[in-house]
């Protein structure tokens, strides 16, 4: 901690990531249109969307998606059509790769991942193995 001008001034709060590309995780424009228009209405244009991998779900791991204002520690930044996407380093392991596509139907709509390293995944296309 340093003094400056008698006040206590903790060591800035920095953050340590990586930059990484598209062969990690692309966007479509449909998909990075959506993500785009969820930031501004959350009042965080300049926010990340966070994609990570959780236990869970049919088949044993499934994704899991948030809005957030910037990555955390140790996290790998991609900037895919113009959108920031962060993963954590255990999750890049299983969406390296992959492509996020959004489709607004009714039916079957919503955010998909393309993931060529899911060995099988369930009826429901919202959990995958590796």
């Amino acid at each position: 901690m340093a003094m400056i001008a008698g006040k206590v001034q903790k060591k800035s709060d920095e953050i340590s990531f990586r930059k990484g590309d598209e062969r990690l995780i692309k966007l479509t424009g449909s998909a990075a249109n959506k993500v785009t228009k969820l930031l501004t209405r959350q009042g965080r244009p300049e926010g990340v969307l966070r994609v990570a991998v959780v236990g869970g779900g049919c088949s044993g791991l499934q994704y899991k998606m948030d809005l957030q204002d910037r990555p955390a520690n140790r996290d790998i930044l991609v900037e895919s059509q113009g959108v920031k996407v962060v993963v954590d380093p255990k999750s890049a392991l299983y969406v390296t790769g992959s492509e996020l596509d959004f489709k607004d139907a009714l039916q079957d709509g919503g955010f998909k991942v393309n993931n060529p390293n899911a060995a099988t995944s369930c009826s429901c296309g919202e959990s995958f193995s590796a």
